[in-house]
């Protein structure tokens, strides 16, 4: 397989003004301001990078729909993954039949990083509605599930063996902290189920470099529990923006990725994401 085509698997597109991001405040800084479609076009090119799945950024409706339309609008988008109302098998499944109707839908989120409650993805509804999920073929992503969610997140791969379950971000991984070594520990648990994947992605840590060797271990625990047929790049951008930028951060990974044979290098690049989403994509 050629290496040629790049595909991000984590991107994000918000406008502060849409009202329904909550976690999205002044205080965030820079981040505190609209990323736009033409915006992300340009930090793409810039970086040699093809395609982006976008990712939801609120647990919203209107966030999906938004994404949506940016995917009708723009060939560079490869896919959608959008948000459905876990608790609400219901609703989901409502949700599920509205987005449908779009081609570039590809795999749900929700925001269950920002919820206190530790048994979240344990409770009765949230299994029927990721059941509803894993018959239709949709992916579930699962944001910065380390420390509190990892376990939740193994039993839910367990249970749920025809459900694909998306690590997004290795879990955030603690680096240059004493609780690196559990993460490693809990990554391995996550990455011996053959349903899960994970991302390559939001691998910055304040306060801690931000280059190559710095993210190796990190990245050499993640390939040796997935393997590169179970890991695809992501840039989480804008998230980055605060850190090394859309460019700083692919040039931070693509070095790991370029010491892969060619058809590793593929996987990491496209082909894992174009598996797992269901995407109609080709070197």
């Amino acid at each position: 397989m050629s290496t040629a085509r790049r595909l991000d698997a984590h991107l994000h597109l918000w406008d502060p003004a849409l009202g329904v991001y909550t976690w999205l405040t002044a205080g965030q800084g820079d981040l505190h301001r609209a990323f736009t479609a033409p915006q992300a076009a340009a930090e793409l090119a810039a970086a040699g990078v093809d395609n982006a799945i976008l990712v939801q950024a609120a647990d919203d409706a209107q966030d999906t729909r938004a994404m949506l339309e940016v995917a009708a609008a723009h060939d560079w988008v490869a896919g959608v993954v959008g948000w459905v109302d876990l608790e609400q098998p219901a609703a989901a499944q409502q949700s599920l039949e509205e987005w449908s109707d779009s081609a570039a839908f590809c795999g749900v989120r929700q925001l269950v990083h920002d919820d206190a409650r530790d048994d979240l993805l344990d409770l009765p509804g949230v299994r029927a509605t990721l059941a509803v999920c894993a018959r239709r073929g949709v992916p579930v992503d699962l944001p910065d599930a380390y420390p509190r969610l990892m376990g939740a997140a193994t039993r839910l791969a367990q249970d749920l063996d025809e459900l694909v379950v998306v690590i997004d971000h290795l879990a955030k991984p603690p680096r240059g902290s004493a609780a690196f070594e559990p993460w490693q520990h809990a990554l391995r648990q996550l990455g011996g189920l053959p349903n899960v994947v994970a991302k390559v992605s939001g691998l910055e840590v304040s306060g801690q470099p931000w280059n190559s060797e710095a993210v190796r271990p990190a990245w050499d625990t993640a390939l040796e529990a997935f393997g590169p047929e179970r890991l695809m790049f992501g840039s989480d951008w804008p998230m980055t923006t605060v850190h090394a930028g859309y460019r700083g951060t692919v040039e931070v990974i693509a070095p790991l990725i370029g010491e892969l044979s060619a058809s590793e290098q593929s996987d990491l690049w496209w082909g894992t994401a174009a598996r797992t989403y269901h995407l109609a994509l080709t070197g």
